[in-house]
């Protein structure tokens, strides 16, 4: 009849030598303590510096003495069937890390679970992931960090501005958004196959005083090039709130 503490596992990557490590959200989302194990057997207690639930990335902080920074590699390099390594304590079973090997089976994958934010620019993988995984990283063959819960192009500027800030401050236009594809295209006559159609515009929000309205299409924010849903979060990103 007494209580039982609820504990969860999870995998990092260490960012620099101040020990900085990269995680999941939800592995620490909620959490009243973190413990940080690791790799020669040392754990050490960690504290939150930023998280964000959009992409689901947290950075924690650990002191230490002597840590080895993973190498961040370009993801923009992938290509689909290229061999990836990933990295994780899967189930928590006694011995330690473990590692799987598989192929990029896709790119630029999007996940909408309910509830919970669209994630997207996710790279696809056959290697084998379990509970555990959930904050590893995913390799290619040099050692060199490639994917994370997304690719880590896209993770680095959310990351700097967890460390510096703790948190992301995205630029917010006020809109409903639809992905233009090809069918849409045709079906509507649309003058463009690819952008972020409006659907709605919110009164007195950004875009409806810039005089953005119902039923136009962004194709491009300065000299970025607006193809879908991913580049417009990506690129509000990069834009900070009060910049034309």
């Amino acid at each position: 009849s007494q209580p039982i503490p609820e504990v969860g596992v999870g995998t990092g990557i260490i960012l620099d030598k101040n020990g900085n490590v990269l995680t999941n959200n939800h592995v620490v989302s909620g959490a009243r303590k973190i413990l940080v194990t690791l790799a020669d057997g040392r754990s050490l207690p960690a504290t939150l510096v930023g998280s964000d639930q959009p992409t689901d990335l947290a950075v924690i902080n650990i002191q230490a003495e002597g840590l080895q920074p993973a190498v961040l590699g370009d993801s923009d390099l992938l290509e689909v069937g290229d061999e990836v390594v990933a990295i994780g304590h899967a189930l928590n079973l006694p011995g330690g890390p473990t590692v799987t090997k598989g192929v990029v089976s896709a790119l630029g994958r999007i996940i909408q679970e309910q509830g919970f934010p669209i994630t997207e620019g996710l790279i696809q993988t056959d290697a084998a992931i379990n509970p555990g995984n959930s904050g590893g990283p995913l390799l290619n063959l040099k050692g060199e960090v490639i994917g994370f819960a997304i690719a880590i192009d896209s993770a680095k500027p959310i990351v700097a501005e967890l460390i510096q800030k703790g948190r992301v401050e995205r630029g917010f236009l006020g809109i409903g958004q639809v992905d233009i594809t090809p069918a849409l295209a045709r079906i509507f006559d649309l003058p463009t196959d690819k952008g972020v159609g409006l659907n709605s515009v919110v009164a007195d929000g950004p875009a409806a005083k810039a005089g953005l309205r119902r039923g136009d299409i962004i194709v491009s924010i300065g000299d970025t090039a607006i193809n879908n849903s991913f580049d417009l979060i990506r690129t509000l990103t990069v834009f900070r709130p009060g910049q034309k």
